[in-house]
């Protein structure tokens, strides 16, 4: 449980798991929504996955990270996205991508 608070503590990580909450994102794509160093996006992601809160794949050359659903951390959490206004863009852009890429495979 201290892992989990943990990585709910930064602002960046909860963003993150914003952009997971509709749909899967490679380390790159995680990367391009923020200022901050690619080192450091990794170290939180690294975070949020030793706590459980999302998983990796990796396909071909990416690494795909999505949201651990059936963490409760992440049922809270996304019930409090919902009243939180930071994180509703977040997930308005998320849904945007999801639906963008259902479109293309139809």
């Amino acid at each position: 449980m201290e892992k989990i608070f943990e990585a709910l503590a930064s602002t960046p990580r909860r963003k993150i798991l914003a952009y997971l909450s509709e749909v899967d994102l490679t380390a790159g794509e995680i990367a391009d929504r923020f200022n901050i160093s690619r080192p450091a996006i990794s170290k939180h992601l690294q975070i949020l996955e030793n706590a459980g809160l999302i998983a990796s794949e990796k396909r071909g050359s990416f690494v795909h990270y999505s949201l651990v659903r059936e963490n409760l951390a992440n049922t809270l959490n996304g019930f409090v996205q919902h009243l939180c206004p930071v994180s509703t863009p977040l997930k308005r852009e998320s849904a945007k991508l999801r639906d963008a890429r259902k479109a293309s495979h139809e």
